[in-house]
């Protein structure tokens, strides 16, 4: 009887303690959009925890070779401090927690450019592995930017062209996925598939989706702003810090509420093995309808085969 009990009694606790991951992303502002949505998320469920470290290791807009070489630097310069406030190095990063997880991603300007990863994504896994052992190493799938973006307008100074052909939204996630699926396989890595969420989401859409409405917006005053419902892009008026002069600002790279909130689904489905569709939780400013639709898109990507 007594047995019985104590079985009883472990395989309680057992269903009761709560799996607690702990995550430190080595990245830039597309890992760091996880930092306000995925905690959320992960304390609504009661059977995770989560401990997610997103600025020991991020600078914005950082690639693969700039963190390689920030961590080369460090290691003949001990003054040289790169992260965290200029107060942490990738060492430092890495050793700071056991971790059970370490994401890698390359800066989105390159990330459609397959000569772009090597050899610092190869140098990057190797020093993951022998500072954080334990840990497994994933390399998250990063998106395309929002349509309205001036890399894809021919007439923009910052156009992007390949093989002299324009890029256009769809040129750059097909490349970045290939880039991205090629060193995943090379490395035997997971593939976190934020990208692939963020492009059934506007295959969802449809011909519902805006990019930006009105497409032209060059004399808008303020409070005026262009309409969007994609993933990616916001617009904000913001005052300029030398002139003081308000101005609207665009965003079509980095991901929205409801792209943090995709974004938070998809790590956490694939982190946890848990069902995006059964979270309780979303932004107060999110309909249920939006939401829903966000969480069967984070299922198809994290369902589909890596």
């Amino acid at each position: 009887m007594k047995k019985s009990m104590m079985l009883l009694m472990l395989f309680c606790g057992v269903l009761l303690s709560a799996v607690e991951l702990k995550v430190l992303a080595i990245g830039n502002s597309f890992s760091y959009s996880t930092k306000n949505e995925l905690p959320k998320i992960v304390n609504s469920d009661p059977s995770c925890k989560l401990v997610l470290d997103v600025t020991s290791a991020m600078l914005g807009g950082c690639t693969l070779e700039r963190h390689w070489n920030n961590h080369v630097k460090s290691e003949k310069d001990s003054t040289y401090t790169p992260y965290a406030g200029k107060k942490s190095t990738l060492r430092a990063a890495l050793t700071k927690e056991k971790w059970d997880i370490v994401t890698i991603q390359q800066g989105s300007p390159r990330s459609w450019r397959m000569e772009s990863y090597e050899p610092y994504i190869g140098n990057l896994i190797k020093l993951i592995k022998e500072l954080a052992p334990t840990a497994e190493i994933m390399i998250q799938q990063t998106w395309s930017y929002n349509a309205v973006a001036p890399q894809f307008d021919p007439q923009n100074k910052w156009a992007w062209k390949v093989d002299g052909k324009q890029m256009t939204q769809k040129m750059m996630y097909d490349m970045l996925t290939e880039c991205y699926t090629t060193y995943a396989k090379k490395y035997n890595l997971r593939m976190i598939p934020t990208g692939n969420a963020v492009q059934l989401y506007r295959e969802a859409m449809g011909e519902k989706l805006i990019s930006a409405e009105p497409a032209d917006y060059k004399n808008f005053v303020k409070p005026q702003v262009p309409v969007t419902n994609d993933v990616a892009g916001s617009f904000a008026w913001r005052k300029d810090k030398k002139t003081g002069e308000e101005k609207l600002r665009t965003d079509a790279i980095h991901l929205n509420l409801r792209g943090q909130y995709l974004q938070s689904l998809v790590w956490y489905a694939f982190m946890f093995g848990k069902d995006p569709e059964k979270v309780t939780y979303k932004p107060q400013s999110m309909t249920e309808e939006e939401a829903a639709l966000l969480k069967k898109c984070a299922k198809e990507a994290v369902s589909a085969k890596q």
